[in-house]
């Protein structure tokens, strides 16, 4: 891959899409992911490469949202290690190249039922009912799966924790987001620091993207703690059919 401008530029601009899309219902490696293989990036320099910028992404949002007082600070300090473990167990498999294709046909069919849940269910992202009667157990638990699912393979990762979050913590959608960011930097950061080491980030790449992505998820954010509950719950549905169409590709025809 050349670094011309043109083409940092444009994957700029896809790391600002993502970085917003993804403060609010997560999704953001649909777009970068493929915009650097689009670049000519291999598979695994593009895996490590997004996981340099989107770090930047996700720590802008947390921010955002630790600021407006929407972020759990005291569920933020327990599951951000954990899943720092969960995520670095994940990329180790990968670096290792155990083979995470086996994952693709249950992580489509997981994400058609979501799709159509949501769609048939709107109020889904509505909490209903109390929330587990050890709900820090709950949430370190769901913290260190969903990291080590998003070091091993990673569509839909913010998606699934904001599901998580309002499904079993019973959490309003606009928490779920922020302390979704939480769970995302952690296992960005995890992820990031085990490809590094091997050798799979191209920083001249990330770091242009990285800036771009910094400014989305503030944006995101901001657009998420000023709209609240509303925009999470009506832009999650289109994220999760973008995610599982993205997955449906790779599996079927790359």
């Amino acid at each position: 891959m050349t670094t011309d401008p043109t083409t940092l530029a444009l994957l700029a601009g896809a790391a600002f899409v993502a970085g917003t899309f993804d403060a609010i219902a997560g999704g953001g490696g649909i777009i970068t992911l493929p915009a650097l293989m689009w670049a000519g990036l291999p598979a695994e320099i593009a895996l490590g490469t997004n996981k340099g910028q989107s770090v930047f992404g996700s720590f802008s949002a947390m921010l955002r949202f630790g600021r407006s007082g929407l972020l759990d600070k005291p569920r933020a300090r327990r599951t951000f290690p954990a899943v720092l473990v969960g995520a670095a167990a994940g990329a180790i498999l990968v670096a290792f190249e155990v083979p995470s294709h086996a994952l693709k046909p249950v992580v489509l069919a997981l994400l058609l039922a979501v799709a159509a849940f949501l769609l048939v269910r709107p109020a889904t992202l509505v909490p209903t009912g109390d929330p587990p009667r050890r709900p820090m157990y709950a949430a370190v638990t769901i913290a260190a799966v969903i990291g080590a699912y998003d070091g091993f393979f990673g569509p839909g990762t913010g998606t699934f924790a904001i599901l998580a979050f309002v499904l079993w913590l019973k959490d309003r959608a606009a928490q779920a987001s922020a302390d979704a960011k939480v769970l995302n930097f952690a296992s960005n950061l995890a992820s990031v620091i085990v490809f590094a080491f091997c050798g799979w980030v191209r920083w001249d790449v990330a770091l242009p993207m990285a800036a771009a992505q910094f400014a989305g998820g503030a944006f995101g954010a901001h657009l998420t703690v000023r709209h609240g509950d509303a925009i999470v719950r009506r832009v999650t549905p289109y994220v999760v059919g973008a995610v599982a169409l993205t997955v449906a590709y790779d599996l079927f025809f790359r």
